[in-house]
């Protein structure tokens, strides 16, 4: 056995060694999991986009409009492209429609001669409203919150 001299020092650096161990875990902890669930917790700024003047929608006919969605990916901004459906239903009221299967994901295309939406992939079919007719799909098409301001149709993505 050792004097309590040697035994006070192994203590003591058996307790340095530990509070390091946990202040190098605790540091790891915070790195990792910030990085993990941050993204998560700090949510998209969801903004209005301009789409089209409302004089150029037709009445309940969904029309496909490319929208840009601009966001920051690292130092520069990009620009998305996301095409989304306008159905006006009313003087000033228009709906959104995602035009994103909820099957697969698979772009949804408007089919005038049958009056429905149509999705290549699967089969999956939805009327105008994006209610789901036919094949698939789980769900209906995803809405999108719209406004008009000044004449123009605004789109919330």
């Amino acid at each position: 056995m050792g004097t309590d001299n040697e035994q006070g020092r192994r203590r003591f650096l058996s307790r340095i060694i530990t509070a390091v161990q946990v202040a190098i875990g605790g540091t790891l902890g915070v790195i990792l999991g910030g990085a993990a669930v941050g993204p998560a917790l700090a949510g998209r700024d969801e903004t209005w986009l301009a789409a089209l003047p409302l004089g150029e929608l037709p009445m309940d006919v969904p029309t496909p409009v490319v929208v840009g969605v601009p966001r920051r990916d690292g130092y520069t901004q990009v620009v998305e492209q996301r095409t989304v459906f306008l159905v006006r239903t009313g003087a000033s009221d228009v709906r959104a429609l995602d035009s994103t299967c909820t099957h697969l994901g698979c772009r949804v295309s408007w089919d005038s001669e049958y009056q429905e939406l149509r999705c290549p992939c699967h089969g999956g079919v939805y009327d105008k409203t994006g209610a789901v007719k036919a094949g698939p799909p789980p769900a209906p098409l995803a809405t999108l919150d719209t406004r008009v301001d000044s004449g123009r149709v605004l789109v919330r993505l």
